[in-house]
């Protein structure tokens, strides 16, 4: 093969790697959110793993509300996945309902992020609250808010 051609297919198979590069998607906890605004990190399958072997510090989720994110951390029983796991159940779709709740829902007052019925009055449907002792945009708690008590303290329109 004469050199030239030697070089410009080695250029080619360069620039074809490179620009492939560029194209395998993210999977790190430190992705960028996707623009609606999914959660990114450890598998929702794979947290009870990654928390046993893990400290109570260990960022298993990030959830996002615009450039803003909110951190899942393993926890212990009383915040972080472990309390939610124990005490309001883990699965897909709670993690959804979290994603959602803090990328559109409205602020709480509780230092998070409420999703509401679509109704007059408005009745809170599920509620996350940020903070705990590993930092202040961590989240403590989701939970689906009990509609009975909800519509008792709902103001009338």
């Amino acid at each position: 093969m004469p050199r030239l051609a030697f070089n410009t297919a080695g250029a080619a198979l360069v620039t074809a790697v490179a620009a492939s590069a560029l194209l395998v998607p993210a999977t790190s906890a430190s992705a960028a959110p996707d623009p609606d605004g999914r959660a990114v990190g450890v598998a929702v399958d794979s947290i009870d793993a990654t928390c046993r072997s893990h400290s109570r510090n260990y960022v298993v989720r990030k959830y996002y509300r615009g450039p803003q994110f909110y951190t899942l951390r393993c926890g212990t029983k009383t915040w972080g996945w472990k309390h939610i796991k124990a005490r309001h159940g883990w699965n897909a779709t709670m993690d959804k309902k979290i994603s959602t709740a803090i990328w559109s829902g409205s602020a709480n007052g509780r230092g998070g992020y409420s999703t509401y019925t679509n109704s007059c009055p408005r009745i809170e449907k599920f509620r996350t609250i940020i903070g705990t002792p590993a930092g202040t945009n961590d989240l403590l708690t989701a939970y689906k808010v009990n509609q009975s008590a909800a519509a008792a303290t709902a103001a009338k329109c």
